[in-house]
């Protein structure tokens, strides 16, 4: 259930205007605009109009800028008590105009559709409830107000419109093909959660956000990993937000797949691998490098490079909480419990140095313990990028053989076909195999070359290749 913001001071007045332009709309002579909307699961056509820019209000409830919200405490918690006051609104205005990753700064997309705007004015139009309320076209009531234009073309809600119509109406808009402006990452994420706890299939989530099943499961497991996160970074009244982890997507997706592969063999590998890649995430290194992170990374190349302050000896396995299943189970493995212990203090130092910069005592200290744990992250990746690159060489051979034997079979199955047909190129066929034939014996050649103990396969093919020679 979508939460319920009550109506604004300017909602009888806006119902009025309304009513009087949506008759003037139908009864007039000119052409009719009108905005299709999928509306309680069915197609709607509603009567576009021109409001007073100054008379609408931004929707509270955006996915837009859920997670921006939390970017001022004070005025998140204000915007909730009544959000339609001005400064609460004014709030608002703020959010739609900053970055989505780092709200104190500007967003050049929001530039962007204020130029175009500006050249070439509004070309489609936002969506109103008769109270005045935008369920789409915040961003552009933002600009538009910017630029000091008066008017704004609107599509209008039924009369019936409840705070669940505006939240699915919305959505329904945004996940259009031909969106304009996507939402950010978390907001994307926080918008499939609700989906999911007002009742919905995951299918039938995947299907409204143009996605797999898998992905949508993906991201709800991301989502909760990071709540998760943001409880365990929680001290002396500061704590991480959802919006800090903004640009981490593709980082957090890959945790997800890794995680996903490692817990198939070992659950506390697969939790090891978590809380290590996740504190290397916290500490904003790069995808390359969070990548070299694997269950021995700590064992193998970090744990002499910590510095004592940021060891912490486990006694006793801690509980370990499950993304998405609300509960926790004992970690069988004490080095998880260390590697979780480095993770939390990572995120209560993170936590701190952006709620307090350096400025204070605290904060000096936060920054401290990041980049002492930073420069030690850094040490231990260097010979782990190292490890990695002896490991790809040496599977290099191996996996192309293996691409090439995916080709025979797929070329097996387009023989089939090409019989079916009677379209097959026999003399080209027959070349290709003579080219098959000189580079198995080449790859012959160097296997006996380089293999001093061949096992079945390699001694099969210097085999065949010996029999052709003969």
């Amino acid at each position: 259930m979508s939460k319920d913001f009550g109506r604004p001071p300017l909602a009888a007045e806006n119902r009025t205007l309304v009513e009087q332009r949506l008759r003037e709309a139908t009864s007039g002579n000119g052409v009719r605009e009108t905005l299709t909307v999928e509306w309680r699961t069915q197609p709607l056509s509603v009567e576009v109009i021109d409001m007073p820019v100054d008379s609408l209000y931004y929707n509270p409830g955006t996915h837009r800028i859920r997670a921006q919200r939390s970017h001022d405490p004070q005025r998140d918690l204000l915007l909730d008590e009544d959000a339609w006051r001005p400064d609460s609104q004014d709030y608002l205005h703020y959010l739609l105009q900053a970055q989505p990753a780092d709200p104190s700064k500007r967003d050049p997309d929001f530039d962007a559709l204020k130029d175009s705007l500006r050249d070439f004015k509004q070309n489609e139009p936002g969506l109103i409830t008769r109270d005045g309320i935008l369920v789409n076209g915040n961003t552009r009531r933002a600009a538009l107000k910017e630029l000091g234009v008066t008017n704004m073309r609107v599509g209008v809600l039924p009369e019936s419109c409840t705070w669940d119509d505006i939240n699915a109406v919305e959505l329904s808009l945004q996940l259009r093909p031909d969106r304009r402006r996507d939402y950010s990452y978390i907001n994307r994420l926080l918008a499939i959660e609700e989906q999911q706890l007002i009742g919905k299939q995951l299918a039938d989530i995947a299907r409204d956000f143009h996605i797999r099943v898998a992905t949508c499961e993906q991201d709800l497991w991301i989502l909760s990993c990071l709540r998760d996160l943001i409880e365990r970074s929680r001290e002396g009244g500061t704590e991480l937000r959802l919006l800090d982890f903004e640009k981490q997507q593709e980082k957090l997706r890959e945790l997800h797949r890794r995680y996903v592969k490692e817990a198939a063999t070992s659950r506390d590998d697969a939790e090891l691998l978590k809380e290590m890649r996740l504190a290397a995430i916290v500490l904003n290194f790069s995808k390359t490098d969070v990548r070299l992170i694997e269950p021995d990374f700590r064992i193998r190349y970090l744990n002499q490079r910590l510095p004592e302050e940021l060891k912490t000896t486990v006694s006793s396995p801690p509980a370990v909480a499950i993304p998405g299943l609300n509960r926790s189970v004992t970690a069988g493995a004490p080095q998880v419990g260390a590697a979780k212990a480095l993770t939390d203090l990572v995120l209560r130092a993170k936590a701190a140095e952006t709620a307090e910069g350096d400025l204070s005592e605290r904060g000096a200290a936060a920054a401290k313990i990041l980049a002492a744990a930073h420069a030690a992250h850094e040490s231990a990746l260097e010979p782990a990028g190292k490890d990695a690159r002896v490991r790809k060489r040496k599977q290099a051979a191996p996996d192309r053989l293996a691409d090439a034997c995916q080709d025979i079979e797929q070329c097996v199955t387009d023989l089939v076909l090409a019989r079916a047909s009677r379209s097959l190129d026999e003399e080209a066929f027959d070349e290709a195999v003579v080219n098959l034939r000189a580079t198995l014996g080449k790859l012959a050649h160097e296997s006996a070359r380089s293999i001093s103990a061949p096992g079945d396969g390699v001694s099969w093919l210097l085999e065949a290749v010996r029999q052709e020679d003969s």
